[in-house]
């Protein structure tokens, strides 16, 4: 059952308001070449997208905290189209929490989202997981119980210690918000079953605010 919380927000009982970031790791090269609309390194781009919730309300229901995880095979340039995913939802999600979630990040809820939505040509299933996401600006972790693991470090741009950063990609969902850029200590996916399993190490990691709004 949903708690009191889940319904502060009358100002998008028919839509959705998030914020938080958004960290992609991935097979490319750094910075991948998918954020700012090229081809992925190899013809192929294999990597997670994580969406970090610090703040955010869909439908009513408040999902502040909660983290989602796409695992992508995108086949081709990224803003093409048929990414091939498996969707991992934050396990703390309460029944309420995770079917607000899936409506939003489906694309039935309409907006940006639903752009984001119409990129993937399979959604190959949806599992709850334990997700632990302790990553800020391009470094720290992301673990999904068995079946993601990443440690990320940032790339040091200048001898003052200021990270590499890229501003007005295709990517970057807040207007001025750098996304930034670092490289994978270890990056694993295990998903076997759902025909997806690599590790690659020192390559592309990038992270940026990410914010998303639409009330119909």
């Amino acid at each position: 059952m949903a708690t009191s919380s889940e319904h502060a927000d009358n100002t998008t009982a028919r839509g959705y308001a998030l914020e938080g970031t958004l960290l992609e790791i991935c097979s490319c090269g750094a910075p991948c070449p998918c954020f700012i609309g090229e081809d992925p390194d190899g013809g192929a781009c294999y990597g997670v997208i994580a969406f970090n919730l610090e703040r955010g309300v869909v439908e009513g229901v408040d999902v502040s905290g909660l983290t989602v995880v796409n695992v992508a095979v995108i086949p081709g340039n990224a803003l093409a189209g048929q990414w091939r995913v498996v969707q991992l939802v934050d396990e703390r999600a309460s029944v309420a929490q995770h079917e607000a979630l899936l409506r939003a990040f489906s694309g039935d809820l309409g907006g940006p989202l639903a752009d984001l939505a119409g990129l993937v040509g399979e959604l190959v299933a949806v599992e709850r997981a334990p997700v632990s996401h302790g990553a800020e600006n391009a470094s720290g972790h992301l673990r999904v119980d068995g079946m993601v693991d990443a440690a990320l470090e940032p790339i040091v741009a200048s001898p003052d210690g200021a990270q590499a950063t890229l501003h007005g990609s295709p990517f970057s969902t807040v207007a001025g918000a750098p996304a930034y850029v670092g490289k994978s200590r270890t990056f694993r996916v295990n998903l076997p079953r759902y025909g997806m399993s690599w590790s690659f190490d020192g390559r592309n990691t990038i992270q940026t605010a990410w914010h998303m709004e639409h009330r119909p």
